[in-house]
């Protein structure tokens, strides 16, 4: 699995933050990853290119990061049938609902799956999750996770009723 399986195309620089923790997951569970700026506003025909030609390249999730009108992860969709997963950013005016709005109301024959405002590792998690069907690596990655989300909530449980009990 050494080639790019996962293509993270964010709107704007500005995004980078939104995708960083998910990035980290990415690399933690051993996905190959690349991640480049693909404005489906001020560069289109980048966007168009890259979800036309991301299967032949062997990619095979889509995540989208973009905010406000959020086309971005729309745009991608209308040109490839790989699972595209839209990261709404939470930038401008209505911080980030607009572009949860954009992402989740998608024409029929065009779905795009959405995660939540800002939820860049959500992405990630989703985008192995889909992996995990055909690598073994990666559902063993994710099974970790769970365990580990599993001991951190029995933790924080232990620890509030030895404080409440004190």
């Amino acid at each position: 699995m050494e080639k790019p399986k996962v293509l993270v195309l964010l709107g704007s620089d500005s995004d980078l933050g939104v995708i960083e923790d998910g990035l980290a997951f990415l690399r933690k569970t051993g996905v190959p990853h690349t991640v480049d700026i693909s404005s489906a506003h001020r560069d289109p025909e980048k966007t168009v290119n890259y979800a036309k030609n991301a299967r032949q390249e062997g990619i095979e999730v889509i995540i989208a990061v973009a905010g406000m009108a959020a086309h971005l992860p729309g745009v991608i969709a209308s040109h490839t049938t790989l699972p595209v997963i839209g990261v709404p950013a939470s930038g401008g005016i209505l911080k980030g609902k607009d572009a949860l709005y954009s992402i989740v109301q998608m024409p029929k024959g065009v779905p795009v799956a959405s995660v939540g405002i800002d939820a860049g590792r959500n992405a990630a998690i989703l985008a192995c999750e889909i992996l995990s069907i055909k690598y073994d690596s990666v559902a063993k990655a994710l099974t970790e996770l769970k365990t580990d989300l599993k001991r951190e909530n029995e933790q924080k449980s232990l620890n509030i009723r030895n404080k409440l009990s004190s």
